[in-house]
């Protein structure tokens, strides 16, 4: 996997404050669904490891069922609004420059991080605004450069979309053109599971700081 300088990562403001409109949401609402197919049984990120070792209390949860987010107009629109402020508020660098190793998964405590460190934070506000945490999917995939990248995949009753810090934009996954590698299980967090024939996919998933938003 390449190897980034490290150098601070300048987010897009929205052409719209606030997150897409109540019309643009509803339209993305109305959407034929779209599921990721889920393949055989993957091994986690080390990243994740990692982090499930300092956090242990956000990796235990395990679920009977694999609940989904019923899509409305209002829930999409929560999940613009949460990809935005993240997106706005989190400055984005390198863990090599913010910790000085190659990866380390962590939530953006001091205000920087990765592309890992922002999923962990939407991940995070959207369980605390009611979004079920089985919905919420750390997902490793190859971006449009081929580089290893981390989105947030929210599993909705209208498909699955995406949050990314490439883009202010929510998404359904096979809008994104990156190729999807593994993610986690709904019901259990800590078992990932490969995508679309990905296999287990890369081991680290590098910071791709060095690419603007794309819009």
């Amino acid at each position: 996997m390449r190897r980034f300088a490290s150098w601070f990562f300048v987010c897009a403001v929205a052409a719209v404050s606030g997150g897409l409109s109540v019309e643009a949401s509803a339209q993305q609402a109305g959407r034929r669904p779209v599921s990721l197919p889920a393949g055989a049984i993957s091994t986690p990120p080390i990243g994740w490891v990692q982090f499930c070792s300092e956090n242990p209390a956000d990796c235990a949860q395990r679920s009977a069922s694999a609940r989904s987010l019923t899509l409305t107009s209002a829930a999409f629109a929560q999940l613009a609004r949460v990809n935005l402020a993240v997106n706005r508020e989190i400055a984005q660098v390198s863990d090599q420059e913010n910790f000085g190793v190659e990866e380390y998964w962590t939530y953006p405590v001091d205000g920087k991080g990765d592309c890992e460190d922002l999923v962990l934070e939407k991940k995070r506000r959207l369980i605390a605004l009611g979004v079920p945490r089985e919905a919420l999917l750390i997902t490793v995939v190859r971006d449009l450069a081929g580089d290893g990248h981390a989105i947030l995949t929210v599993v909705t009753d209208r498909g699955d979309y995406v949050l990314d810090n490439f883009t202010n934009e929510v998404k359904l996954w096979h809008e994104t053109g990156y190729r999807f590698i593994k993610r986690q299980a709904q019901t259990d967090p800590n078992q990932w599971v490969s995508l679309n024939g990905g296999g287990a996919g890369p081991a680290l998933v590098a910071n791709p700081a060095q690419q603007p938003v794309r819009r």
